[in-house]
């Protein structure tokens, strides 16, 4: 199916449920939230009639995009479930089970599960907001847009572009945004949520810029333990706001920030300027982008495995370069 396909066969299926339920992935940035409740005012705009609900955990710093919605186990089982920006199955927030084979997926990642009746992803969109865009703004599109809609999707295409600085970054991006910015969009609010930091986020990304570990090959390495969390008063979540952080240091080509959980794994951040990462986070249990990727590894030896992995990654990026 084309996109007008896939957009009227979604439709659809909403047009034939009373009760929407709205997912994305767990540990939420700007594009889950974004496209989840930017799906869920088109769909209200659109059939007022219908209920909608977005679900899932959320930290107080993304309520700026929207908030979540309680339900209970019997308007779940009842409703069509919409999973948004979440490559694979395990990686759904929900507060109960799902069953993969019935819901509608859409997503930018490239397919670490594949699953849903409805699956449409497009690798080449900068985000799951931007699908979403080129869904309502389509031509024939049966969906409207609003207000609501047009900040949720501004706030997700910026955050998974970093600002516009990411390769996935194209014409077709700055299309979308440009019909959004046809609507009152809250571009300087919007930013300074995102560039914002709590002292003591701003204190440990002094701490980083001093004591990442920058090999020969350009690759950055800072590990966080839950004791360094503690010191600096940061969640983990807040982490987030560090992750670019190695990009802006002259000779570095990607980075990784492995934060120590509770349960003594890492949560791995990869990000590249050029070395294909996300083949190196598949050999951990993870995935995502080529230049942007996560897992999540079981102890500090796998994490300087991976950091090998990188290092060797990067030698042949820039091996590469020198031909």
């Amino acid at each position: 199916m084309n996109k007008q396909e896939y957009l009227l066969a979604i439709d659809k299926e909403i047009q034939k449920a009373d009760s929407i339920v709205i997912l994305r992935h767990e540990l939420p940035d700007p594009d889950a939230i974004g496209s989840q409740i930017g799906l869920k005012k088109i769909i209200e705009a659109t059939y007022p009639n219908k209920t909608v609900y977005a679900l899932g955990e959320m930290n107080d710093d993304l309520a700026y995009i929207g908030t979540m919605d309680t339900i209970s186990q019997e308007v779940f089982d009842a409703s069509l479930i919409i999973v948004n920006d979440t490559a694979n199955t395990p990686r759904i927030d929900s507060p109960y089970e799902v069953n993969p084979s019935e819901v509608i997926k859409i997503d930018h990642h490239p397919d670490r599960d594949v699953y849903g009746k409805i699956s449409y992803v497009d690798t080449t969109a900068s985000s799951t907001s931007e699908i979403l865009c080129q869904f309502v703004f389509n031509e024939n599109s049966p969906w409207k847009v609003n207000e609501e809609v047009a900040n949720a999707l501004y706030a997700g295409i910026v955050g998974d572009t970093g600002r516009f600085l990411y390769p996935a970054t194209t014409t077709v991006t700055f299309e979308m945004v440009s019909k959004l910015l046809e609507f009152p969009v809250k571009i300087s609010e919007i930013a300074y949520h995102m560039i914002t930091n709590p002292v003591s986020v701003s204190r440990l990304a002094g701490y980083i810029y001093q004591n990442m570990d920058i090999s020969e090959n350009g690759v950055a390495i800072t590990i966080l333990s839950q004791e360094q969390l503690k010191e600096f008063g940061v969640e983990e979540h807040q982490t987030h706001g560090v992750i670019s952080l190695p990009s802006t240091v002259e000779g570095v080509y990607c980075w990784c920030l492995f934060v120590e959980q509770p349960d003594g794994t890492y949560r791995c951040n990869l990000r590249s300027k050029g070395p294909i990462v996300n083949e190196i986070a598949a050999n951990h249990g993870g995935g995502g982008h080529p230049l942007a990727s996560g897992a999540v590894v079981k102890s500090l030896e796998e994490v300087h495995q991976m950091s090998e992995e990188l290092n060797e990654s990067s030698k042949k990026f820039l091996a590469s370069l020198n031909k």
